[in-house]
């Protein structure tokens, strides 16, 4: 349940500063595409429900899924702790 800026402080804990900075670059590249990509997850074929829930059912999926893929203030506030 982390943003981009979470999963970066959780990741860099012992880290040397060049890995830092290779850190920082995946987790944007990640977030980035995760946001891009993050509406296809919510499709799901039609498909008869037998009980109200259902483990595999998106219904219950609270998740926002149109996202800002340009993550503005998170990762300025990564490039601000390099």
């Amino acid at each position: 349940r982390l943003g981009p800026l979470g999963a970066y402080r959780e990741l860099r804990d012992g880290l040397d500063p060049a890995a830092e900075v290779a850190m920082a670059r995946q987790v944007k590249l990640f977030y980035f595409y995760y946001a891009q990509f993050r509406h296809l997850m919510t499709s799901m074929p039609p498909s008869m429900h037998a009980t109200d829930y259902d483990p595999d059912d998106n219904r219950h999926d609270l998740r926002p899924f149109l996202l800002n893929c340009r993550w503005t203030r998170q990762f300025r506030a990564m490039d601000a702790e390099l």
